[in-house]
């Protein structure tokens, strides 16, 4: 029988790009497994992918699994643009640009799909900063990691 898991992902990044943070909360056989970490020069878009890719390596046999993100951009990106993407070897019109550019994140999205075939995904957007406790852990979570970072390198630097 092919087991189920429930993962809710966050990421959050200070100064956009800047020290990053990435939570997930995965509920699976009972039990439940917060992790999280940091990334020092990141974005918060590329925060929001980790969360998912770590969320799935968690994984250590394919299930069914929900992932729910309030990441608009993951969703439709897995849903919706890879397919065009890969198809036009992952350059792609940005509004407002001329010409084709190359798709951002590409090693995290080839690594989500490459995750993604192990499994039976569903992807499933939830509001952000609302009443879900597990968003909410996910979000906290998050942006600590993206702040020990800055904790860091003010204890480092030399005082004036």
């Amino acid at each position: 029988m092919i087991e189920q898991a429930i993962l809710t992902t966050d990421g959050a990044c200070i100064r956009n790009p800047g020290p990053g943070g990435w939570a997930y909360v995965l509920r699976y056989q009972g039990h439940v497994t917060n992790l999280s970490g940091t990334e020092s020069d990141t974005t918060n878009n590329r925060m929001e992918l980790r969360a998912v890719i770590e969320g799935l390596r968690g994984l250590k046999e394919p299930c069914v699994v929900v992932v729910r993100t309030d990441s608009q951009y993951v969703k439709n990106g897995m849903m919706k643009w890879i397919r065009t993407w890969k198809s036009n070897g992952w350059v792609h019109r940005e509004k407002g640009k001329a010409g084709w550019h190359p798709v951002k994140n590409r090693d995290l999205w080839e690594e989500l799909e490459r995750l993604q075939g192990m499994h039976q995904i569903t992807w499933k957007w939830v509001k952000g900063h609302a009443d879900d406790a597990d968003n909410k852990r996910c979000h906290l979570l998050a942006n600590a990691e993206a702040r020990t970072i800055i904790t860091a390198a003010k204890r480092e630097s030399p005082k004036r």
